[in-house]
């Protein structure tokens, strides 16, 4: 598993986890759908900006989403 790949599915599961669409979570942090798409499936790299973007509008730290990014890559490692 790539790091973009653990945030991807750490990003999706927040999301559901909030029970939002792409298109809602896009809104409230003012993200393209098209980019959160992208990034739930491992395809872009979020930059900083995106990351504290993505952590407001989700409602937790940018530390919290990069410490779930890094126990699901320790967690795959492991596999």
């Amino acid at each position: 598993m790539t790091i973009d790949e653990a945030f991807g599915a750490v990003l999706k599961e927040l999301r559901a986890s909030k029970g939002i669409t792409q298109e809602q979570l896009g809104f409230d942090a003012d993200l393209d759908r098209t980019f959160i798409s992208l990034l739930e499936r491992g395809l872009r790299q979020p930059s900083l900006a995106s990351i504290f973007q993505l952590s407001k509008a989700l409602g937790v730290s940018p530390s919290h989403i990069v410490q779930r990014v890094e126990d699901t890559l320790s967690a795959a490692s492991k596999r």
